[in-house]
Parts: structure tokens; sequence; C-alpha cells
């Protein structure tokens, strides 16, 4: 089988493009851009006309044109209440819409710039992992040496997947395959009797990364925090950076955040499994306590979008915490 050959049978069946192009085309718009990451934010997931009309600052017809490609293209729907008429992303549509819009912020911002200037010698990868897996071996004696290099191979493989730059990859893999190993230990022994929470979002790039540090902040060693993203992002959103530096300046023994995947060690480990906006992606085992929370996605939010994101995560986790014991 030749090259092309080989790429078409890969490629997407043509029902299925055909499908998907009217959604691209009444994305393929500024306006019908704000007003998609403007429902992905809004908590709740709504938004009446006049308040799409006042952030957009358009007029109303224009605004109306623009909702009705979404609505034909099956992007919105909307519904009356009453005299207001309040839209919502479709069903189905609320992850397409994270994704999306996760992977144009990414794409928009780029690598940080202070790993984007970094220069040298590319670092022996194979070296460094096998110096991780001797320093986790050391701290986890009651997992075979096989299994812990693994984890970290696993680890590294699981984060290059969606690396803008790899420079920092290994320690950041190290630190991920610390986390997973330590809830390998937990769900093997039931050693650690502390509620572990785990917070699951599209990218654990915004919502999941938040409200973990929202939770240790709120309740310290007594909870062992987890996130997760069903499809990481490269990196932590720019307009959540902020956010997170603020609270864990405090938090002297906190590690810089950064997206992860979600994997099965993670779920079996955790009590309480928070989700937001992942659709089914996350496991559902039995003993865990779900809760799915309706929380707007900060990605290509205003600063004052994401403020409220914050306010309402922050009231949540509070609820949350006051409810583990």
């Amino acid at each position: 089988m030749t090259a092309a050959q080989n790429s078409t049978v890969h490629a997407m069946p043509r029902d299925v493009a055909d499908a998907v192009v009217p959604v691209l085309r009444a994305l393929a718009d500024p306006l019908r851009l704000q007003i998609v990451s403007a429902l992905a934010a809004a908590p709740g997931g709504r938004l009446a006309a006049g308040e799409i009309a006042s952030f957009t600052e358009v007029a109303g017809p224009t605004v109306s044109h623009h909702l009705r490609s979404l609505r034909e293209a099956g992007v919105i729907r909307a519904e009356r209440r009453g005299t207001w008429i309040l839209y919502t992303l479709a069903p189905g549509m609320g992850r397409v819409a994270s994704a999306l819009l996760d992977g144009l912020a990414q794409a928009a911002t780029g690598p940080r710039q202070d790993d984007d200037l970094e220069e040298g010698p590319r670092p022996d990868v194979e070296a460094l992992l096998e110096s991780a897996a001797a320093r986790l071996g050391d701290r986890f004696p009651q997992i075979s040496a096989e299994v812990v290099s693994l984890v970290v191979r696993e680890s590294y493989a699981a984060l290059a997947r969606t690396a803008t730059v790899t420079t920092h990859l290994p320690v950041l893999a190290e630190r991920f395959a610390r986390q997973r190993l330590e809830d390998q230990v937990r769900t093997a022994t039931g050693a650690d009797t502390r509620p572990q929470v785990l917070f699951v979002c599209t990218a654990n790039a915004g919502r999941s990364q938040l409200a973990a540090a929202l939770l240790r902040k709120v309740a310290g060693d007594r909870v062992v925090v987890r996130s997760a993203g069903s499809l990481p992002a490269a990196q932590v959103h720019t307009t959540v950076a902020p956010l997170l530096r603020e609270l864990l300046a405090d938090q002297p023994d906190a590690e810089e955040p950064f997206p992860k995947p979600l994997t099965d060690d993670a779920v079996r480990a955790a009590d309480v499994v928070v989700t937001m906006g992942c659709g089914d992606s996350c496991p559902v085992l039995p003993g865990k306590r779900y809760e799915d929370w309706p929380v707007g996605d900060p990605a290509m939010a205003s600063p004052d979008g994401v403020q409220a994101i914050y306010d309402d995560l922050a009231a949540r986790v509070e609820a949350l915490a006051a409810t583990l014991p």
C-alpha cells in the first residue's frame, strides 16, 4: 500500500466531513467565535440576547443575524423564558467548543517566552528518565523497578503528545509519574485515609487547575487534590495563570501547575470526582462520588468572565470542602 493510499484509509469519512463543514463555516467569523466563547465561559452556560449584544458592541440586527447562523448550523440553541430569549450551546457542542477554544487559545498564545528563548544542547532524555526512575524507585520501594520505569516513560510520552517545548519535559514527567505512583500505592494499600478529590475538565489548563488550587488553599493537607484533562493542553491558559500564581503564593511547597492527562490511576485513587465540561470521558467506577459542575470555560473569556468563573468555582469548592471528612 502506498503512502497516499494509507493516508486515505485514516482520513475522516466523507459523510462525517460533510456534516462538520456547516459548523466550521458558521464559526469562521470573529463575532461568532466571540459568542461561542462567551457561552462556553458563562456561568450556567446561558446568556440572554441583550447580554450578547452588549459585549459584541454591534447593532441588534447584526447580532440576530449571527445568532441565527449559529442556530442553523446546530452550534447554539435558543430558549424563551417569558420575554427573555436565552442562548446556550447545543447538546454535544459544549465539549467541541471547549476543545476548539482551548486549541485556539494555545495557538494564539504560543509557547512561553522564557522557554522559547532557551538555547543549548538537547538534553539526554533517556539518561534523565533513568535518573527519575531511580529516584522514584527509592521513594516507592513497594513497587517494582520495572513498573516504576514504565510509569516514568509512559508519563513522559503522555506529556510529549501536547508539549510545544520539551526542555523541561523530563522534570514534569517525573512529577506526573510521582503522582501516579502515589495513587497506585493509595489504591493498593489504603494507607492514606485522607479524602482525595480529582477535578477533570477538557484541557486541565483552566477550570480544573483553579478548582484544585482553591481546594488546596481551603483544605490544606487534610485533603489530597488532583486535576487532569481529557484533552490536555500544552500549558495553563494565560488568562488563568495570574490567578493560579496568586492562589499558590502563600503555599511555599506548591509546585507550578501544568496540564496532565486523565489516568485510571487518578480515578481509582479518588473518593470524589468533579467533572467540568469533559462529557463522558471520565470512567465511572463504583464507590466513587461524582459531581458535574456546569462552570464556564475561561480559555478565551474576557477578564470579567474569568473572574466570574473564579468566583463560581470558589463558592463550589467551599461547599465541597464542607462535606469532606
